[in-house]
């Protein structure tokens, strides 16, 4: 065979190369999510690209056919072409043919594998839906040989048990990983990433959470006279008060709006809390349900306020449709910057019913142990500590020291956090 002859030969062996190694990386590695995308728009071809996907026996055993036979092919002709031209330059049969062989592959893996596989990683979706149909067509001229291979193949994975099923669950993780790379891009803003990670975090975040705690709540008595409600209106500008029996908030009967109740009073018409056309039904919701449960739970019934109550059927806390609400929309910058102070680039004052979610956010925490067994950093330092806290007591944990600076009878009213690399 003479060099030109052999030169062609090699460069179409070249090209059928480069175009089964760009398909094989092109359609293994698009995302499916962009090929339906693509399928919605009207792309034919990602459909079948899709399909190709979920049933890649065929299409991986015409890439191993075809690039075993092209590497074989290649290193007999550029034996046979090339080593006896360079026997006669070296004048050495032996360094002829490794010269030979390791020019022919150089030039092999630079233009029949790297450059394309490159190419097709970096414009993976594109590439593939040119791509596919060629690669089906190659299958039909290779179905006899196809079919000889693919059906061994399948049954040695049948005889050992081996499934070959591609699974493309997408899970939660895999959405934060793509709206992390998303953000990183540029392509979402901080605020919608902030926004669509709250989301998500209402199905694993629960209304103990997010809850006004029993000790803030502030409720009436069926008994109490109407000038002493309207100081405590007045002084706690809530929209809706709690009314209990017998001055004990696990005797509720209903709540009254506040707007309704002064309305009242500035109307001066006698009122009574206990009159059916002011006193409202109380939601009870249990402390187990998340937030978008109880969101779900206000949207079935009407409600936008509710009173949550532990397995003993114990009043712990009270939450408002706003509360939930402003997990999504972020409405809790505020709140979180009177709970998360910081002083300095490495140390923030944290007050003790901080919900550990916003802890973990503000200093940039991956986890913290056992989390399910605590709602604030309160319930953190208690889990930690195995006992009661008190002042000056203190833990370490994932490069910070936490300290308790205050307390109030049992309750831990401010901490100091500190991040250890830059302590003195």
């Amino acid at each position: 065979m003479s060099l030109l002859t052999a030169s062609v030969f090699l460069l179409l062996l070249i090209a059928l190369s480069a175009f089964v190694s760009s398909a094989e990386i092109a359609i293994a590695a698009a995302r499916k999510v962009k090929l339906q995308i693509m399928a919605k728009e009207g792309d034919v071809r990602a459909h079948v690209v899709l399909n190709m996907q979920e049933h890649p026996g065929s299409f991986i055993t015409v890439v191993q056919i075809v690039l075993n036979a092209v590497a074989i092919s290649a290193g007999a002709i550029g034996e046979s072409a090339i080593s006896p031209y360079l026997e006669r330059l070296f004048n050495h049969e032996a360094l002829a043919s490794i010269v030979s062989f390791v020019l022919v592959t150089s030039v092999f893996s630079l233009f029949a594998d790297l450059m394309p596989r490159r190419l097709a990683m970096s414009n993976t979706e594109i590439i593939a839906v040119k791509l596919v149909r060629p690669m089906i067509f190659l299958i039909f001229i290779l179905k006899p040989i196809i079919w000889v291979f693919d059906g061994a193949a399948n049954l040695m994975f049948e005889l050992t048990g081996i499934s070959t099923v591609r699974k493309d669950d997408m899970t939660s993780e895999d959405i934060y990983a793509v709206m992390d790379a998303g953000a990183e891009a540029g392509v979402l803003k901080h605020q919608e990433h902030h926004l669509i990670e709250n989301i998500f975090e209402m199905q694993e975040r629960t209304v103990t959470s997010v809850m006004n705690p029993r000790e803030h709540i502030v409720y009436f008595d069926t008994k109490t006279s109407t000038e002493q409600i309207v100081k405590i209106m007045i002084k706690q500008p809530h929209n809706k008060f709690l009314v209990c029996s017998d001055d004990d908030l696990e005797h509720i009967v209903g709540y009254v709006e506040s707007r309704s109740f002064l309305a009242l009073v500035l109307e001066k018409q006698e009122v009574c809390l206990t009159d059916k056309t002011l006193l409202k039904p109380a939601l009870f919701i249990p402390d187990t349900l998340s937030l978008f449960e109880v969101l779900e739970m206000f949207k079935s019934t009407g409600a936008d306020f509710a009173v949550i109550v532990n397995e003993y059927a114990l009043v712990v806390g009270v939450i408002t449709l706003k509360d939930v609400m402003s997990i999504v929309m972020g409405e809790l910058v505020t709140l979180e910057e009177q709970l998360i102070i910081q002083r300095t680039d490495n140390s923030w004052l944290i007050d003790g019913m901080t919900p550990i979610e916003d802890v973990i956010r503000s200093l940039g925490i991956v986890n913290l142990p056992h989390s399910q067994n605590y709602e604030t950093i309160s319930g953190f330092m208690m889990y930690m500590l195995r006992k009661i806290p008190k002042k000056t007591d203190s833990i370490e944990y994932a490069n910070y020291h936490f300290e308790i600076l205050a307390t109030d009878n049992l309750r831990i009213n401010q901490l100091l956090v500190t991040k250890l690399d830059h302590v003195v």
